[in-house]
């Protein structure tokens, strides 16, 4: 029973498979994504220049990333914390996707940060993007001598 299981399966699987299968290759072709260091290497996975499969796995690296990055953000300065946040997302935020398309857009207008490690060039795309508010400053004091 099992091997007829496996064998509608696996027969299945190949009727999904076939026009997949069957599309051309594509003309462009980039190295499968496995490490990123530099901003410059993440500017590259989150507004890949290649196409197919390769630039989808490009997408996800990009926004696992950057998704990993704001929830580690998120933990060391939570909301009324002692640790002032580096950033603010808005209200509401971007979608990780527009995020990444927009961190590609500031390293390609900031190509002095090309070379940093690409947490520091995230970060500061995100303390420009995202300022968080200033406090309002509060009213001058003033002393009233007591009445005489």
């Amino acid at each position: 029973m099992r091997t007829r299981i496996a064998a509608t399966l696996l027969a299945m699987g190949g009727l999904c498979l076939g026009p997949a299968m069957a599309q051309p290759m594509t003309t462009t072709t980039a190295p499968a994504v496995t490490h990123v260091q530099t901003v410059a290497d993440l500017a590259a996975v989150c507004d890949p220049g290649w196409s197919g499969v390769p630039r989808l796995e490009a997408i996800a690296y990009c926004q696992g990333f950057l998704t990993s990055a704001g929830q580690y953000h998120t933990l060391l300065h939570p909301a009324g914390g002692a640790r002032k946040p580096l950033y603010c997302v808005p209200n509401p935020a971007p979608t990780v996707a527009e995020a990444g398309v927009a961190f590609a857009a500031w390293a390609r207008a900031n190509p002095a940060h090309n070379a940093e490690p690409a947490l520091d060039g995230l970060l500061r795309f995100a303390q420009a993007s995202y300022p968080c508010p200033q406090p309002a400053a509060a009213p001058a004091r003033t002393t009233r001598r007591p009445a005489r």
